[in-house]
């Protein structure tokens, strides 16, 4: 019999465990992007439909809130742009992709609104 010397047998041993051992460093890798995705890229795309879903059911009349914080009403819906009344007289022309949120027509007032 021959005898194998110490560093081919040790070089055997680390070809068939070697492969394993690549595989468990690159599992905690996998879980990360995994938990990336459910945690973060999902939750982005389902607001991202919702809004798309909004501004495609924007109609004239509608109250807005643009993501400046300027509070309007439509007035006439275009493609990409809609003209919002923030006055009495003043129409500005917006991006539709700035409003932020559609309020109904029939949304009740705030308590601490007097109207006279």
């Amino acid at each position: 019999m021959f005898a194998t010397p110490a560093y081919a047998q040790a070089a055997g041993a680390a070809a068939t465990g070697g492969t394993q051992a690549m595989l468990l460093q690159f599992l905690p890798l996998v879980a990360l992007v995994v938990l990336f995705y459910f945690l973060m890229i999902r939750p982005q795309q389902k607001r991202m439909k919702l809004h798309q879903a909004m501004l495609a059911a924007l109609k004239r009349g509608d109250q807005v809130v643009l993501s400046s914080g300027l509070m309007g009403k439509v007035v006439r819906v275009e493609d990409k742009e809609v003209g919002v009344e923030i006055a009495t007289g003043v129409t500005v022309k917006v991006v539709k992709a700035m409003i932020s949120d559609v309020r109904a027509k029939g949304e009740p007032a705030p308590a601490n609104d007097a109207k006279a």
